[in-house]
């Protein structure tokens, strides 16, 4: 698989929060963590920094050759588990960083199945023909649409859209979802933080990769930027085939 990456920190924010990390086993086997940092201006970045460095680590050191689906599960929600023990110790430890959390959302790709685990409102798509989110927001809008109290539409308007349910580093525990999906030749899974779905639709960012293919990421970005670039914005790309 090829993969291309790129965080901005959009033209409104001081800091970027955002933090992502990336690699490869071999040809087929593939890894990728993004994160989405809050808790003001330093702990924010603190917080998505090590959750990547945490997570980043324990793929590395844990990931063998044809792994079963169970262990490439247990892999992920240990790497975030680790994550979240680190973060929440450095906020006990530094009161300018208590309350520091971030989303993850990071991905091992084996062979032609991808795991995916993820925390909080950052997003993992799988695009070929059409685009699908494979993830699904722990926030509290995402709680609304499913109470049926309000619509997705009415969602991406609504003043409270940034407010998450879950996060890691916020308490000494942290609930782990896991998604997987087939990855068939041509598929692509694209991993990003709200900055990019937030300002650009679903729609576009499906037109945008089938349009710039290798140089997707970049665009999304600019398009991102171009709505006022209001947050921190980073996305990931793993490509099958071509």
């Amino acid at each position: 698989m090829k993969i291309f990456g790129k965080t901005d920190i959009g033209l409104v924010r001081e800091t970027n929060q955002d933090a992502f990390c990336f690699g490869s086993f071999d040809d087929a086997d593939c890894w990728a963590v993004v994160c989405d940092g809050m808790g003001g201006v330093s702990g924010g970045q603190v917080a998505s920094s090590i959750c990547v460095e945490k997570v980043s680590e324990a793929i590395k050191r844990g990931y063998r050759k044809n792994m079963n689906i169970s262990s490439a599960k247990n892999l992920l929600t240990t790497a975030i588990n680790a994550a979240n023990s680190a973060v929440f110790k450095q906020s006990q430890e530094n009161l300018e960083l208590k309350g520091m959390g971030t989303t993850v959302v990071a991905v091992l790709v084996s062979g032609n199945i991808a795991i995916i685990a993820h925390v909080g409102d950052s997003r993992a798509y799988l695009i070929n023909d059409e685009i699908k989110s494979i993830t699904k927001d722990h926030s509290f809008v995402q709680l609304l649409i499913d109470t049926g109290k309000i619509t997705e539409e009415e969602a991406t308007i609504h003043p409270d859209r940034n407010i998450i349910t879950r996060a890691v580093g916020i308490e000494h525990i942290v609930d782990v979802e896991i998604d997987i999906v087939d990855i068939n030749n041509n598929d692509k899974l694209l991993i990003c933080t709200d900055g990019l779905n937030g300002y650009v639709s679903d729609a576009d960012i499906l037109k945008t990769v089938k349009e710039y293919g290798d140089s997707s990421t970049e665009k999304l970005v600019e398009t991102a930027n171009s709505t006022g670039g209001r947050d921190n914005v980073t996305v990931v790309i793993l490509a099958q085939g071509e």
